[in-house]
């Protein structure tokens, strides 16, 4: 039975852990667009707004409608400046998940990098081996040769 490497376990651990680094990664990218679109609509809700009221422009309208108009206004420049604040912490959190996922991504690198450089030494050393079992033989046939 082959000799399992501690180090094939802690590969294993970080493919893991940079996988659930990446799956993180992607819900805050999710994240940060949903945003963004939000922010989209919000704006794009105020400018149809405006669009409407402008249609009234040089007609007659309340003093009250004029009023709540502005109110309503202020309320979704307030909506569109939360939702600034909220993209601002989204693309934060982005930011840390994809380099925390770069972390992750570096880690797993460095344990294969280790696996390899000690599968290369392994080879070597089964390679010296079997050129001493060769001079080895060698030696012996030239050996039994010259005592015949």
């Amino acid at each position: 039975m082959a000799k399992h490497d501690p180090l094939d376990t802690v590969l294993k651990l970080a493919k893991e852990a940079e996988e659930q680094a990446g799956l993180q990664l992607k819900s805050a990218q999710l994240m940060l667009q949903k945003c963004q679109s939000q922010l989209e609509a919000l704006r794009n809700y105020r400018l149809d707004y405006m669009k409407q009221m402008e249609s009234h422009h040089g007609k007659n309208i309340s003093a009250s409608y004029y009023h709540q108009f502005h109110q309503f206004v202020r309320q979704v420049d307030e909506a569109i400046t939360k939702q600034i604040t909220s993209i601002q912490e989204a693309d934060s959190q982005r930011e840390h998940r994809q380099k925390y996922w770069q972390e992750m991504q570096q880690k797993r690198k460095a344990v294969e990098l280790l696996l390899s450089h000690k599968a290369d030494k392994a080879q070597q050393a089964e390679l010296r081996r079997e050129q001493k079992m060769t001079d080895e033989f060698a030696s012996q046939l030239f050996y039994r040769q010259r005592t015949r």
